[in-house]
C-alpha cells in the first residue's frame, strides 16, 4: 500500500491545503494528514481545534485520515512506513525552503522521500496567515476555508477574545 503524509501546522487548514490533499489522495492509497506542532511557532488555534478543522475539511476524502503528532517528521515517516511526504509550494521562496527541508530529512533518514506540488489557480497565493489576518480584522474567511470548518474557527476566535455566542 502506498501511503503519503501531508504534514503541516494547519493553523487553520485552508482550501489550498484541501486542494493539495485531494491531489495526493488521487495518487496514493492512503493519505495521512499530520497536524504537527512546531515549537518555534505560536498558534492561534489549539491542537484540538486544528485537528477538528482538518477532520471536517477532509471528511469527504475517503482515503484521508487526520492525526496529531508532536514528534519529528522523519520519525513519523518510519512509524507509518510511508512512501512519501507531500508538500505544497506557492512561491520560489517556498520552493527553496521546502527543498532544503527535503534535503535535511533525506540526510537524516535515507529512506525519506519528499514530493513537492505547486499550488495552482486561486490557491497559488492563499495562506493560513491570510486567514488569521482576516479574522484579526473581524472579517470572515469563508472564501478560504471549508464551510464545515468555519463554525469551529469562528467559535475559537470568539473564545480567544473572551466573547460568547
Amino acid at each position: 500500500m502506498k501511503l503519503a503524509i501531508v504534514p503541516g501546522s494547519f493553523d487553520p487548514m485552508t482550501l489550498g491545503h484541501l486542494d493539495l490533499i485531494r491531489t495526493v489522495a488521487g495518487e496514493y492509497d492512503k493519505v495521512v494528514v499530520a497536524v504537527m506542532k512546531n515549537s518555534q511557532k505560536q498558534y492561534l488555534l489549539t491542537d484540538e481545534e486544528r485537528v477538528a478543522i482538518a477532520q471536517r475539511t477532509v471528511a469527504e476524502i475517503e482515503n484521508a485520515e487526520v492525526i496529531l503528532d508532536h514528534g519529528m517528521l522523519i520519525d513519523l515517516f518510519d512509524r507509518l512506513d510511508a512512501s512519501a511526504v507531500c508538500k505544497g509550494w506557492r512561491t520560489e521562496e517556498d520552493l527553496i525552503y521546502e527543498q532544503s527541508m527535503a534535503d535535511w530529512n533525506r540526510e537524516h533518514n535515507p529512506r525519506f522521500v519528499t514530493r513537492l506540488f505547486r499550488s495552482k489557480g486561486t490557491y497559488a497565493t492563499l495562506s493560513s496567515t491570510q486567514v488569521r489576518e482576516l479574522l484579526d480584522r473581524g472579517e470572515s474567511p469563508s472564501d478560504f476555508v471549508h464551510p464545515s470548518a468555519l463554525p469551529i474557527l469562528l467559535q475559537a476566535i470568539k473564545n480567544k477574545k473572551g466573547e460568547s455566542i
